[in-house]
């Protein structure tokens, strides 16, 4: 990975939960980058989206503490709390502090949002917030697990930490099973366009017996228990895999 950076100036990096497939950068690769950062004179940008939920240890610790000279620390409370708070913060290295701040003298974010967000830090009752969150998260973590794994040939990963999994579905669901008519032979082809770009309708119903309902993707709805008032955990898979979402 550092090889193919190159003379770089900076570096994006989601190190606590990479997205989308849901690895932590190892302390090796972590030593790796922060050599490079400091050899090259270059900038790391640490986006920490959803470090808070970890399931299976504490919260990895924040690449920024290893060389905070050249890492700019990115966070957010949008899984935390919401998304539409539009609040977030950095952690900067001094030497940007003056060019960052005069950047962002014209961002228009609320200042009572700002403020109750400071309240609620020195309060201790972010903290106990996120704890609450981490608890509930993982509860319907297990379950949507739980209910993936009824699911023959289907691979869950990404599942130490943060908001989403990802399915892995065989590469046979990729290409849907074509059934033949009662008579044994495949089903005629498609017909053609219309000449007003609509699709024309079919022209033959479905053989006796073949299920009409059945469905050609995967969904999932996480069980109710831990949820959190106002939510309800969902998941969607399509061929070929993807993330779902625990919120």
């Amino acid at each position: 990975m550092i090889d193919n950076l190159g003379g770089q100036a900076a570096v994006l990096l989601t190190p606590a939960h990479q997205f989308p497939l849901g690895v932590v950068l190892g302390p090796r690769r972590r030593s790796q980058v922060v050599q490079w950062a400091r050899d090259s004179g270059a900038l790391v940008i640490e986006d920490d989206y959803d470090g808070e939920f970890r399931y299976d240890r504490h919260p990895v610790g924040a690449l920024q503490a290893l060389a905070p000279e050249h890492v700019i620390y990115a966070g957010t409370v949008s899984k935390t709390l919401a998304p539409g708070l539009r609040l977030g913060w950095l952690v900067l290295p001094a030497h940007l502090m003056e060019e960052v701040t005069a950047l962002l003298a014209d961002t228009t974010v609320s200042t009572l949002g700002q403020l109750a967000l400071a309240e609620l830090i020195t309060s201790g009752g972010y903290d106990r917030h996120v704890r609450r969150q981490r608890l509930a998260y993982r509860h319907r973590r297990d379950h949507l697990i739980a209910a993936v794994q009824q699911i023959p040939g289907v691979q869950v990963t990404g599942v130490a930490a943060g908001l989403h999994l990802i399915l892995r579905l065989p590469s046979s669901s990729a290409t849907p099973h074509q059934p033949p008519t009662h008579s044994g032979r495949p089903p005629p082809p498609s017909p053609p366009p219309s000449p007003h770009g609509r699709p024309r309708p079919a022209t033959t119903s479905p053989p006796p017996g073949h299920d009409t309902t059945r469905p050609r993707a995967v969904a999932v709805r996480g069980s109710r228990y831990g949820r959190v008032p106002g939510q309800m955990p969902t998941g969607r898979a399509c061929s070929g895999g993807g993330p779902i979402s625990l919120t």
